[in-house]
């Protein structure tokens, strides 16, 4: 998936999470649905500023709304969590190649 696919899905997602429509997005982000609506379906693409302004209405980071599912799904884990499952990923690989 390309970035704007992925940042349209975002909105939506997070949009609909939060029963949300796209008026209440708007008004919380000072501008109009029909611009939240053009965001949506692709046919306008928002300043970094607007990005912010989204991100915040929507209660999240601002870089998940880049970020594909699986992404967010490893981000959002500790740390400790993350480490631990690029050991194992990482034991399976050479596993693999050195034929264990």
């Amino acid at each position: 998936m390309d970035l704007r696919t992925v940042f349209i899905s975002n909105i939506k997602k997070y949009r609909k999470e939060k029963s949300m429509s796209q008026m209440l997005l708007a008004e919380k982000c000072s501008t109009s649905t029909s611009y939240i609506g053009e965001i949506e379906i692709g046919k306008k693409f928002p300043s970094i500023e607007m990005v912010q302004k989204i991100a915040e209405a929507l209660e999240i980071q601002p870089y998940k709304l880049f970020m594909d599912k699986d992404e967010i799904y490893i981000a959002s884990l500790s740390p400790e969590i993350q480490k631990e499952i690029v050991d194992k990923i990482q034991k399976s690989v050479e596993d693999i190649v050195y034929n264990r």
